[in-house]
C-alpha cells in the first residue's frame, strides 16, 4: 500500500468527519459511503457518555471537528514532507491506548499507518468505540487498510514495536516489558500556563478553554499557573465565570465538592468561584475541578525551572515571551507536529 493511498483515505476520513458540528451535522451527497457510516456516526456520538460519563456529545463532536480540520491534503503534505518513507519497511507497532480525552491515541493510530506500518492496537476501556469506528470507514475507503488494522483485547503478540500511554506507575511495567523493542513509553505530563498581569479579558477567557476544556482530563489541561508576586486574581475571575455552568454537569459537580472538601479540611487556603478552587501549590498536577498556582519573582527564573523540568510538562501557554510557548486557548488544538511529550514520532517509526 503506497504512501499516496494511505494519504488520500486519510483525506476522504476528514471530509466524513468534517460533517459533523455541535453547531448541528449536516450530511454531504458527496462524501463517499455515508450510509451507514454518518447515522451511526451521530449515534455513537450520542451514546458515547454512556460508556464514558466524561465522553459528553459536546466533548465529542469538539474532538471529531479538530480532526477534521487535520486531515486536510495540505496538512498531511506539509506534516509528512521533512520525511522519507518511501525506504521503510513494514513492521508491526503494538499501540497502547489511554482513553482520557475522545480519540486521544488517534495520532498515534495515524503515524503508523502512514509511515508504512501495521498497527496492532489495544484500546483504553475508556475510549474504546470511536477508533474502532473510523478504521471501518478507512477500511470501507481502502480494502487494504484490512490487514494493517488490527484490534485486540488479549495479550499483544507479534509486534516489532510499541507506542504505550499510561501513568507513571504502568510506565515503569512498560519500560520493563517492553525493553526488548524499540518503544516509546509515555508517563503523565501536565500543561502551565504562565501569566504576567497584562493578559487581556480576552486572553483570560481563552485561558479557561485550556483549562476547562474535556473537563481538565488531558496532559494538554492547564493544571497550573505561575503568576508574578502579588498577582491579583480578579480579572482571572472575571474572565473564566463564562465557564460556569460546567457544574451542571454532575461528575465535576461531584468533583468539585469532594475536592474542595478534602482542601479545606485540610485547613488549605483557597480561592474559590464555586466551579473551579485554585491552591497555591508546588505541583504540576492538580485534581479536576482544581488549578494549582505559584507566585515568580521573575521570567527567566520560571524558563529556567521548565526547562529543568520539561520532563514533567506537556505544554506552556502565555504570551511571556518564554520558549515554545503556544497561545492562549490553544492547548486542546495541536497541529500534526505537535507530538506528544515532543518526541517525534515519525522519526521513531521510520528507524525501527
Amino acid at each position: 500500500m503506497t504512501l499516496t493511498e494511505t494519504k488520500k483515505a486519510f483525506v476522504q476520513l476528514g471530509k466524513f468527519l468534517s460533517q459533523f458540528h455541535l453547531s448541528g451535522s449536516q450530511p454531504n451527497e458527496a462524501v463517499p459511503f455515508n450510509e451507514p457510516f454518518y447515522a451511526d456516526l451521530l449515534e455513537l456520538i450520542q451514546l458515547s457518555q454512556s460508556h464514558n460519563g466524561w465522553f459528553t456529545p459536546e466533548q465529542v463532536y469538539f474532538s471529531i471537528e479538530q480532526w477534521a480540520e487535520a486531515l486536510t491534503e495540505e496538512n498531511l503534505d506539509n506534516w509528512l514532507a521533512q520525511y522519507k518513507l518511501d525506504t521503510i519497511q513494514p513492521r508491526t507497532v503494538a499501540l497502547i491506548l489511554a482513553g482520557n480525552i475522545p480519540l486521544v491515541g488517534f495520532h498515534d493510530f495515524l503515524s503508523v499507518l502512514v509511515s508504512g506500518h501495521n498497527a496492532l492496537v489495544k484500546l483504553s476501556s475508556n475510549d474504546k468505540y470511536l477508533l474502532p469506528f473510523l478504521a471501518k470507514y478507512l477500511i470501507a475507503v481502502e480494502p487494504k487498510f484490512a490487514e494493517r488494522i488490527t484490534f485486540t483485547e488479549g495479550k499483544l503478540e507479534g509486534f516489532d514495536a510499541v507506542i504505550a500511554t499510561g501513568s507513571n506507575n504502568t510506565a515503569r511495567y512498560f519500560e520493563y516489558y517492553f525493553k526488548g523493542v524499540p518503544n516509546i513509553i509515555r508517563k503523565n505530563r501536565n500543561s502551565v500556563a504562565v501569566l504576567t498581569g497584562d493578559e487581556s479579558h480576552e486572553e483570560l477567557v481563552a485561558l479557561g478553554e485550556d483549562i476547562f476544556r474535556y473537563f481538565g482530563l488531558g496532559c494538554r489541561n492547564v493544571s497550573k499557573l505561575f503568576v508574578p508576586e502579588g498577582y491579583d486574581f480578579t480579572k482571572f475571575f472575571e474572565a473564566i465565570f463564562t465557564y460556569g455552568d460546567i457544574i451542571h454537569y454532575e461528575k465535576y459537580a461531584n468533583n468539585y465538592d469532594y475536592n474542595k472538601a478534602v482542601f479545606l479540611m485540610s485547613n488549605f487556603k483557597l480561592l474559590d468561584n464555586e466551579f473551579l478552587t485554585i491552591k497555591e501549590d508546588t505541583s504540576y498536577a492538580s485534581p479536576i475541578s482544581s488549578v494549582f498556582y505559584e507566585y515568580y519573582k521573575s521570567i527567566g527564573d520560571i524558563e529556567a525551572r521548565l526547562d529543568a523540568e520539561h520532563e514533567q510538562i506537556q505544554c506552556i501557554v502565555g504570551n511571556s515571551g518564554i520558549k515554545n510557548s503556544i497561545p492562549f486557548g490553544h492547548t486542546q488544538k495541536p497541529g500534526l507536529l505537535d507530538y506528544a511529550d515532543n518526541v517525534d514520532t515519525i522519526s521513531f517509526l521510520s528507524k525501527i
